[in-house]
């Protein structure tokens, strides 16, 4: 009697595939895990006498005890503990915060730990798969899977700047997710995540993991990252066409100073409230993000040409 087969090809493929995809994020999930950690904190209030508690990820990115997280997990803390996946508490320690970035870097005291290695940000394509660990709502080393849904995103940090080459992921993120890895399928971190988009579903944001990895070297290196802040007070503003023509510019927006910090670069520099900064070296600025983008490339030890408008007239000058 001829007996029908359980499965047809189709099914057999089907199921096939699954299991590639179980695999691929169970290994991910086997390598990674043990490095992911719940970070808890006692922070003040302002104006409270009271002290409130707080919740974040973390990943461990080296054998003794350096731990990558996000700089809002952090801020304000006054007592910091880790938890690891082994059950055991630790005390840490803040060894340097990059609020430009939103990451942070803490410290415990433990050696031979497990770690995660970075990959590169740059080399991800949408449509890729990623796995997202961490803590949400309290839950520990909670797994969730997703691809890449798009990048070049833009962010506004906690400074006001703009964190570029931002990470889009469907990968579920919910509260406490902040500060864990996102996970490409050979178990390296391609991505912190840092935010999900209020009021949407499925959408959820990392820094990259090339921007997370020279922020973590500077900061074990130096205890901070290190950017030129000119000190300025300053609204982008619309360059009307006559000014345009008349002065060969090619702006369609530029930088209008408000105020100037005393003894700050600019102020150093001449600038003044009321000048209207259109270029730094020679390379058009139509906006403050351009301007801080810009500032991003350059190291203390350049030479730095801002071009302003004051009074109709154009000016260059040098910040040292």
């Amino acid at each position: 009697m001829f007996v029908m087969p359980s499965f047809s090809p189709l099914a057999q493929i089907e199921q096939e595939v699954l299991d590639a995809y179980s695999q691929a994020v169970v290994s991910v999930v086997d390598k990674i895990g043990p490095a992911v950690v719940r970070i808890s904190l006692d922070k003040a209030l302002p104006d409270q006498p009271w002290l409130s508690t707080g919740a974040g990820s973390g990943v461990i990115v080296s054998p003794d005890g350096y731990v990558l997280t996000n700089y809002h997990v952090v801020d304000g803390a006054q007592h910091l503990k880790v938890g690891l996946i082994d059950g055991r508490a630790v005390a840490a320690d803040i060894v340097g915060v990059d609020p430009f970035t939103d990451l942070a870097v803490i410290r415990i005291g433990l050696n031979a730990l497990s770690f995660a290695s970075f990959g590169d940000s740059q080399k991800l394509r949408v449509g890729q798969l990623v796995i997202a660990i961490g803590n949400p709502l309290g839950l520990q080393n909670t797994v969730s899977a997703g691809v890449v849904s798009a990048l070049g995103r833009s962010l506004r940090g906690i400074s006001g700047r703009l964190i570029e080459n931002v990470i889009q992921t469907d990968a579920s993120l919910n509260p406490g997710n902040s500060g864990g890895p996102l996970v490409d399928s050979r178990g390296q971190v391609v991505g912190i995540n840092t935010a999900i988009s209020v009021g949407a579903q499925g959408i959820g944001l990392a820094i990259p993991s090339t921007t997370a990895e020279w922020v973590v070297g500077k900061i074990i290196q130096h205890g901070k990252v290190e950017r030129i802040v000119l000190g300025i007070a300053a609204q982008t503003l619309p360059v009307p066409p006559v000014l345009r023509h008349r002065l060969n510019l090619s702006n369609e927006g530029a930088i209008g100073v408000l105020g100037t910090e005393r003894n700050g670069l600019a102020h150093k520099a001449g600038v003044q409230a009321g000048d209207v900064i259109v270029a730094l070296n020679d390379k058009v600025l139509n906006t403050i993000d351009d301007l801080h983008r810009l500032l991003n490339t350059y190291s203390k030890t350049d030479k730095l040409w801002l071009t302003v408008i004051r009074h109709g007239q154009s000016h260059r000058l040098q910040v040292t």
